[in-house]
């Protein structure tokens, strides 16, 4: 039985490898000599290098136009994540070719330096790759990993290093089933709500099961919440009255386009925080909201809205045989803001049409999401709600970002 992440598409087999070989220090050409002002560290795959391999970049650019270097970045086997809390000078680095966490911390010239490891193989660990959001961090010495290659939750102590203890999520495991956690998590009033998601193990079809795992942050006590009307539910989204809305992601709405009914149709369910469950009368589907075609992922927007996602395929043609995961990742997909209280949708033709799969990032002043190029040649961050104006431009697919002071 397997349990991997919705990106296993786009790795490549690689050798195994030890977790960080070093290229540089971590400081990046494109720092502009500010020691006071942000820095933040972005890493990024590279699919084009054999085997593929990933580098952090510790840059004080991101809500700017600029082009960033790898020239004197570090050098991380596989698909790698910067993860940590912002602006606490400290990050975490982690591969899905190995169990071990390094910290980095940042030195008064503005490099990182390595400062301690911990392993996760004692709890069953073998991969710390997939999404930034499959880490949290609730303080300075408590943080959660979201394993799904093993079904569990890893408690550890990122100021000690040390693995202290882990949450059985056995319930999640399904037979020949891909199981993922989402990138979009939601905390409220002492909870980590985590989307879930399942795919078959072969073919491009999604299994129609959404979840969220809802877990006591004081008791470390996990509650699972499953709904068989939807499929692929990667994205939530907290409206005004504290419910949270839980939708299909843009692959999933890719799976549909191509394989038709044998996939759920892309919806929109909601979640009660309070009673954990989801809400058995809400039922909409994605593509009814906002007038039909392919509609997929939820994006947290101005207040009491969110952004779904709708490919153009005028923009965007889907020519027979291309995977789900092309599409989701390709560009195309057009903006529509979702009144979450009249559940009204209305074209934003200012966004311009960017990659469907969306990750969100904070910066000092912004809130940045992804647009990956094609090819997973480049990752672009825009600014949300500045009609996206594009700031930064990085080589590889960039799935981790984190202001470091």
């Amino acid at each position: 039985m397997k349990h991997l992440g919705a990106l296993s598409a786009l790795r490549l087999s690689t050798a195994t490898l030890a977790l960080a070989l070093f290229t540089g220090c971590g400081d990046s050409e494109e720092q502009d000599g500010d020691d006071n002002g942000p820095l933040y560290a972005i890493t990024t795959q590279l699919f084009s290098e054999d085997p593929p391999a990933s580098y952090v970049i510790v840059t004080d650019k991101a809500e700017q136009t600029a082009s960033l270097s790898l020239d004197k970045a570090i050098r991380v086997a596989g698909r790698a994540l910067g993860v940590g809390i912002p602006k606490s000078g400290a990050l975490y680095v982690v591969s899905d070719e190995s169990p071990m966490v390094t910290r980095y911390k940042l030195n008064s010239t503005g490099a990182l330096e390595a400062a301690g490891t911990v392993s996760f193989a004692s709890v069953g660990v073998t991969s710390l790759g997939e999404y930034q959001g499959n880490f949290q961090f609730l303080s300075e010495t408590k943080a959660y990993f979201f394993d799904a290659a093993a079904a569990q939750v890893v408690i550890w102590n990122p100021e000690q290093m040390t693995v202290t203890g882990r949450i059985s999520l056995d319930e999640l495991a399904l037979p020949n089933t891909l199981l993922a956690f989402s990138g979009a998590v939601v905390r409220l009033d002492g909870q980590l709500l985590m989307p879930v998601s399942w795919r078959p193990e072969s073919g491009v079809s999604i299994t129609p099961k959404a979840g969220v795992v809802s877990i006591d942050t004081a008791t470390d006590v996990a509650t699972i919440a499953t709904d068989e009307r939807c499929g692929y539910t990667q994205d939530a989204v907290v409206g005004l009255d504290g419910t949270v809305y839980i939708a299909t992601e843009a692959y999933g709405a890719a799976s549909r386009r191509v394989v038709g009914e044998e996939s759920p149709e892309p919806c929109l369910l909601k979640f009660d925080p309070r009673t954990r469950t989801f809400d058995p009368n809400f039922y909409r589907t994605l593509g009814g909201l906002v007038g039909g075609g392919t509609a997929g992922t939820l994006v947290p927007g101005p207040r009491g809205t969110a952004y779904v996602r709708v490919l153009d395929e005028t923009v965007a043609p889907v020519m027979e045989g291309t995977p789900p995961r092309i599409i989701a990742s390709g560009t195309g997909w057009q903006w529509w803001e979702l009144n979450l209280a009249t559940l009204v949708a209305t074209h934003k033709p200012s966004f311009p049409a960017t990659s469907g799969s969306t990750f969100l990032f904070e910066s000092e002043n912004q809130t940045l999401y992804t647009e990956f190029g094609a090819g997973a040649a480049s990752t672009t961050l825009r600014v949300l709600g500045d009609n996206g104006r594009a700031t930064v431009n990085v080589q590889g697919l960039s799935f981790s970002f984190l202001q470091l002071r």
